[in-house]
């Protein structure tokens, strides 16, 4: 019973911070994520923990569907630039930035170890960003760039993080024999498993006609999909966002209304469930940590908290801001046409995409 009274509880406080969230103008994260902070150092336990591999699928897989099943192609053709150096480069200098950090402050851990951590913190929630940033008129290309990198950040960091922890494992490091076959069966292979399982997914989809099995069924597709994925050694992520990108513009699976309005509004429901309880059992999971550690580690460990927190907006800063203002400069010289509504890349839009995915983070 103390689990079911725990996620009762945690669905009471999501809906009075909503309330809380709408009545002040203030983004739903932000106060989920300070009263996950105040859970982590409260007094108590209930022993609530998950598995890591559960936690992803059933926290990433039905968000992440859901931002690639309304993605623009020809939105993310014309951005593909900037979404794709925010998704690796960005990404992988931050998780080399943060390893390096955590290394020189920890000298006893392992390189494998501390790219892992580093691939762990490296990528920004630009859904919760977009969240937080719902009240602004944002430009076109930046609300593009934002959602769109989404979909693809979590993959690279997530190949990174399993790679480190294969070296972890090992007991040393992993050469190009390894990561070769691994990179490239999570890219292409993942792509052509999300476009198969979109088909064959799509062709079940329009056969159904009532309304409940057909959420049921949409819910059991995207986390089969997921697992399936998984165990074949594939990026479980990347084949999420082909399999939904797929399957959004298949008229096969084209639904009708009747179908869809309903479907739509449980799928919105259901992310921001996640939403909450994502924000809040970080806080569980943190509490006891903290409460058995040493009392001379804590202190320690808010150092190296705070170090790693200032690598990874510091990089996310210097690069987004040089992205932009080497956009600026590649548009003028080219004397092509402004984008976004007579607009040009700044350094506010720099600091649009650098910093408000870290403070919604």
């Amino acid at each position: 019973m103390i689990v079911f009274e725990t996620i009762l509880a945690m669905l009471a406080v999501g809906v009075l911070m909503l309330g809380l969230a709408r009545r002040w103008h203030l983004p739903y994260p932000v106060l989920l994520a300070l009263v996950g902070v105040g859970i982590a150092v409260a007094p108590f336990d209930v022993e609530f923990h998950l598995e890591p591999s559960l936690v992803l699928a059933l926290f990433v897989a039905p968000v992440l569907l859901d931002a690639a099943y309304d993605t623009s192609l020809r939105d993310l053709q014309r951005n593909w630039g900037a979404v794709l150096s925010l998704a690796l480069i960005a990404v992988g200098l931050t998780t080399a930035a943060v390893a390096l950090v955590v290394h020189l402050l920890v000298p006893t851990i392992p390189w494998a170890a501390a790219i892992a951590i580093g691939a762990i913190v490296a990528p920004p929630d630009a859904v919760a960003a977009t969240t937080v940033l719902r009240d602004v008129k944002l430009p076109h290309r930046v609300a593009v760039i934002l959602r769109n990198e989404a979909l693809l950040n979590d993959a690279s960091t997530l190949l990174i993080y399993r790679l480190a922890l294969a070296a972890v494992a090992s007991g040393g490091g992993i050469g190009a024999e390894v990561i070769a076959p691994a990179f490239l069966l999570s890219l292409v292979g993942s792509v052509v498993a999300g476009l198969a399982l979109a088909f064959a997914v799509g062709s079940v989809t329009r056969r159904i006609e009532d309304v409940p099995s057909s959420i049921i069924f949409q819910f059991v597709s995207t986390f089969g999909v997921w697992v399936a994925s998984e165990r074949l050694g594939m990026s479980p992520i990347l084949t999420i966002v082909i399999y939904a990108m797929t399957l959004a513009r298949m008229p096969s699976a084209y639904q009708t209304a009747r179908l869809r309005i309903p479907s739509f509004a449980v799928w919105e429901t259901a992310v921001v469930v996640l939403n909450i309880l994502a924000f809040l059992l970080i806080g569980l999971e943190l509490g006891p940590v903290i409460a058995a550690a040493p009392a001379n580690e804590i202190g320690r460990w808010t150092i190296i908290g705070a170090a790693v927190l200032a690598t990874v907006i510091g990089i996310r800063l210097v690069w987004t801001l040089a992205a932009a203002f080497w956009s600026r400069r590649q548009i003028m010289r080219s004397e092509a046409r402004r984008v976004d509504g007579n607009s040009l890349p700044d350094w506010r839009t720099g600091l649009i995409v650098g910093w408000p995915e870290r403070a919604a983070s």
